[in-house]
This record gives C-alpha cells, sequence and structure tokens, in this order.
C-alpha cells in the first residue's frame, strides 16, 4: 500500500482534552471519500452528503480500513492500492453456471436475464445478499460472475475523516 498524505491537519474534540481522535479498528466514522480506477470514480461522496461507516463490519475492504487506521479527525489522504490489493484477484472458481430451476426458486420464476446485468441472491440462512454479472446464457442455465467488479484493478483512495468515534 502506497499512502500519499496530502493534508495533516486535525480538529481538536473537548470531549477528548482537546486531544485529536484517533482511527482504530473498531472506529465509526464520518467521513468523505471517493474510491477510483482507470474508468474513473466508482464512488464519490465528496460532492454530497458524506458516508457513515463502522471499521471491522466489511463496510469496506481491509486494505481500505488499514489505510484509515491511525489517521485524526480531519485529517485528508490519497492512497494508491495496487491492482488486487483492494479487492483480491480475479477467482475462475467465482465463474459458475446457474441452472434456471435454482434461478427461478431464489428469484422470480421467468425472469428474463441479460448479459452485463448485476443480479442480486439471497445469501444463505438469510444473511443479506450477493451479488452476480450475467457473463453469458444457453438453454436452462445462466453464467455468473461472482467476483468484486473492481478485482485486479488499481486503485486510488481518497478521504477526509470528519468525525471519529
Amino acid at each position: 500500500m502506497n499512502s500519499n498524505i496530502n493534508d495533516s491537519s486535525s480538529i481538536k474534540d473537548a470531549s477528548s482534552g482537546g486531544q485529536p481522535q484517533f482511527v482504530r479498528q473498531d472506529s465509526f466514522l464520518t467521513l468523505h471519500y471517493r474510491l477510483s480506477g482507470l474508468s474513473g470514480d466508482v464512488i464519490n461522496t465528496f460532492d454530497g452528503k458524506p458516508a457513515t461507516i463502522s471499521l471491522g463490519t466489511g463496510e469496506l475492504s481491509l486494505p481500505m480500513e488499514r489505510c484509515l487506521i491511525g489517521m485524526t479527525e480531519g485529517e485528508s489522504g490519497s492512497f494508491k492500492l495496487a491492482r488486487g490489493e483492494a479487492f483480491g484477484a480475479h477467482n475462475p472458481q467465482m465463474v459458475q453456471w446457474v441452472s434456471r430451476a435454482l434461478l427461478d426458486r431464489v428469484g422470480t420464476q421467468g425472469d428474463q436475464y441479460s448479459v452485463g446485468e448485476v443480479v442480486e441472491f439471497p445469501a444463505p440462512e438469510g444473511q443479506g445478499t450477493y451479488a452476480g454479472v450475467v457473463k453469458a446464457i444457453r438453454e436452462g442455465e445462466v453464467l455468473f460472475d461472482f467476483n468484486h467488479p473492481l478485482v485486479d484493478q488499481e486503485l486510488t483512495f481518497e478521504v477526509h475523516v470528519i468525525g471519529v468515534l
């Protein structure tokens, strides 16, 4: 991970005896952030409402969380994440044919799919959802890529930490 801190100013918090609040592995944060790759911004909160996240819960990838650890309220930074560092390398085992019978059971019977479409699936035991991108369609089956859409990409992660709890 290559970090390049642009602004190391920090805001003092009266509730902490005037000491800046440092980001820890279990911190709850309010921040602006931008994640960008070769095709431009993936997400950018700088032009709107800041994000509120809880570290250690999977809202950000672990390499992105590691960039934030040790930063203080009011601090800004820009981090280069090497190819595949943020979301890993492409795993060919995550590209799978799924039968129409299974798709009809977990979705709406008779749904039509198109190449490039992102489809959400219920996770086992009701633990949220996961998504796959339709790669191909053939009689009775649909090929999905369940890899994260940003695998194998070099990314820039820019942040401005507004508040740390």
